[in-house]
């Protein structure tokens, strides 16, 4: 039943991850179809508030509108990117282990725990990306302020622009020698958190416990994570130049002007491009887990234990007449 439960090498974790993945491809892309369409309808309602105030000419508005559009399109992308995460680690943990998901059924399982998988992203994410963030935030607040300095105490002046110039220059020399260190930092610990999701769906731990879990079970495996990953990047990246080339050579011609229609239409292809790939990181990290599990823990023979009967725990036999004893469930 489990015959996919042992060793597997780089190569067979990325055969596995395709097979299932064309296999039971209605299914995966079912799962993220419902983030991807999400995000369609949210960015179709902003474009379309967008054209209406633009009409009445309300400027002020407008801005406001962009400005809360986008935080609230933020919030609930994390939300449904994380319910599409954790759904479909659910989905290849079945599909792994003999059984067969739907999709209503993986996120009905996922569902009423959804808190603590987006709490363990949230970890996870400030942990990783907090530190290149703040970078980024320091250099660009940096570089703003002493522009808007120099502009100030000099004017257009050909001085005034030689200290800008100055300042932009040495504040992207330290931003660029700082990025280097802070690059590595980010994603070697990405590494070790790449196993959290899947623990904590699978083993139905919390969050802290499930970075524990990540932790030991990443080690050892690593690299092979690190190019699973630098694969489904290349193949998103090339996905998105295909896709997308249309829509940046129409914004290139209208000096990056594009009308509402075409925006529509880039966010409906933006949506097939998520749901197509959406799927295929979070389903070879799964099996990186279970591939961990069976390593480390030796998750294959516990399986064949509990499948035998072996580990079943012996209960002795309590008399109808017998009242139970306190404190003692009786399901």
């Amino acid at each position: 039943m489990d015959t996919n439960l042992r060793p597997l090498s780089l190569g067979e974790i990325l055969d596995r991850t395709a097979q299932l993945y064309r296999s039971n491809f209605l299914l995966f892309a079912g799962i993220a179809a419902v983030y991807a369409g999400a995000l369609l309808v949210l960015n179709l309602i902003q474009i379309g508030l967008q054209e209406l105030l633009q009409a009445e000419h309300w400027t002020r508005q407008l801005a406001w509108l962009t400005r809360s559009a986008t935080g609230v399109s933020m919030l609930l992308a994390f939300i449904f990117a994380g319910a599409a995460v954790a759904a479909n680690n659910r989905a290849v943990g079945w599909l792994h282990l003999g059984q067969s998901p739907t999709i209503r059924g993986a996120y009905s399982d996922i569902l009423p725990r959804l808190g603590r998988y987006l709490w363990l992203m949230t970890i996870t994410a400030i942990v990783v990306w907090l530190p290149i963030a703040v970078l980024y935030g320091v250099y660009f607040a940096t570089v703003l302020h002493f522009n808007q300095v120099a502009a100030g105490a000099g004017g257009p002046s050909a001085a005034a622009g030689n200290q800008s110039m100055l300042i932009f220059g040495v504040a992207t020399a330290v931003f660029l020698l700082l990025l280097i260190p802070i690059g590595i930092y980010t994603v070697l610990m990405g590494l070790r958190y790449a196993l959290a999701v899947p623990a904590c769906v699978v083993e139905n731990i919390k969050a802290r416990q499930a970075i524990r879990r990540s932790i030991e079970l990443s080690k050892g495996s690593r690299g092979r994570i690190f190019l699973l990953g630098l694969l489904v990047i290349s193949i998103q990246i090339g996905l998105v130049l295909v896709t997308q080339a249309a829509f940046f050579v129409v914004g290139f011609k209208n000096h990056g002007v594009l009308s509402a229609g075409i925006r529509a239409l880039q966010q409906v292809v933006a949506f097939v491009t998520n749901t197509f790939i959406g799927p295929v990181y979070a389903t070879g990290l799964t099996l990186f887990y279970y591939d961990q599990r069976v390593r480390k823990e030796g998750y294959d023979i516990e399986r064949m234990m509990d499948a035998a009967g072996l580990t079943a725990p012996v209960v002795a036999p309590q008399s109808a007449a017998e009242p139970p004893l306190p404190g003692v469930s009786q399901e």
